[in-house]
């Protein structure tokens, strides 16, 4: 009999087939998140579910007793309960590696966007209020051999310093563990601590997944620390910003402005920045592309089918489980 999987949204075609070719296979019919409840029955009887844009709660692995393996259509996979699932020996996988250059480009996307006041010309040039050519329009601020700090330099941290180099930019970057020597070589970035980054950055781009460590990373403290030229950028993750502390630091001019295509409260966005000319608003788009969204679909698929069938998954985020050192619940 073909295990039964369960998928929280539709996903691209060619992943639902490469699933259904194996499985007893069900899909959620919108491109809307399931409450917990509504979640937890559809996962009544699921060996696998590939969860997009879910939140895999303790209480709804509960209602879910046949559940072998989940298969996560994202890098982070803070909105899965991981804890929960090592217990239970569930295999959890991710799609990391499929959406770090797609995702560094938004990001620098962003920063160029809130540095050069991309949407308020355009804003400017719709309203129909660009009437002549004026010396001093809009003016912005250079990006090249400016300085730009990473936090967290992982693969889209990395990819993100790759892009800075083609603007002469000077790059700085702290993160959990250091990267090789080979790697800041080849990307000129200089490893400092976090109060120097803050200090000495232009722009500041935020690329860490969230974890205990990591919620309100950015808050009244950190923002204290940047110039008041400087420019926050964040695509990796809403609440690894304070966003009431960042809105006060916009409000007191400690910073210039911010990009962001992440919320703490998502969908919901803090009403003092919709407001803001110099903040930059994006709906959570860093790895929204037909090309990328499809390879992540089609890597949570392999995820899936591997777990499944009892062989390590490529994006396995509990190594402990497949090893046979979890406690049984």
């Amino acid at each position: 009999m073909k295990p039964k999987v369960f998928v929280t949204r539709p996903l691209p075609q060619p992943a639902l087939d490469l699933v259904a070719a194996a499985c007893d296979l069900e899909v959620h019919a919108w491109d809307a998140p399931l409450s917990p409840p509504e979640l937890a029955e559809r996962c009544r009887d699921a060996e696998g579910i590939i969860v997009c844009g879910a939140c895999l709660t303790a209480e709804v692995l509960e209602k879910a007793p046949r559940l072998r393996a989940v298969a996560n259509v994202s890098v982070g996979y803070d909105n899965l309960d991981v804890e929960a699932c090592t217990r239970r020996r569930i295999l959890v996988t991710n799609t990391g590696g499929a959406a770090q250059e797609t995702t560094a480009d938004l990001a620098f996307a962003l920063l160029a966007a809130v540095t050069r006041r991309v949407v308020e010309a355009d804003r400017y040039v719709r309203e129909g209020r660009w009437q002549h050519w004026a010396w001093n329009l809009l003016w912005g601020a250079d990006l090249h051999h400016r300085t730009l700090g990473i936090l967290g330099f992982g693969r889209i941290g990395q990819a993100m310093a790759r892009r800075a180099r083609g603007f002469s930019m000077r790059i700085l970057y702290h993160s959990r563990h250091r990267a090789p020597e080979a790697v800041e070589r080849e990307l000129e970035a200089v490893y400092v601590d976090r109060d120097r980054l803050l200090a000495e950055s232009d722009f500041v781009s935020l690329h860490v997944p969230l974890t205990q460590e990591t919620h309100h990373l950015m808050g009244p403290r950190e923002f204290s620390r940047m110039k008041p030229s400087a420019f926050l950028i964040n695509t990796s993750r809403g609440a690894v910003v304070d966003e009431q502390a960042l809105v006060a630091a916009l409000e007191q001019k400690q910073i210039a402005g911010a990009a962001l295509d992440v919320f703490e409260h998502e969908p919901r966005v803090h009403p003092a920045l919709l407001g803001r000319d110099n903040v930059v608003l994006a709906p959570h788009i860093g790895s929204g592309t037909a090309e990328t969204r499809t390879k992540m679909a089609l890597l949570a698929a392999e995820n899936l089918l591997a777990a499944l069938a009892g062989k390590r998954p490529p994006n396995l985020v509990n190594p402990e489980v497949y090893a046979g050192e979890a406690g049984d619940a």
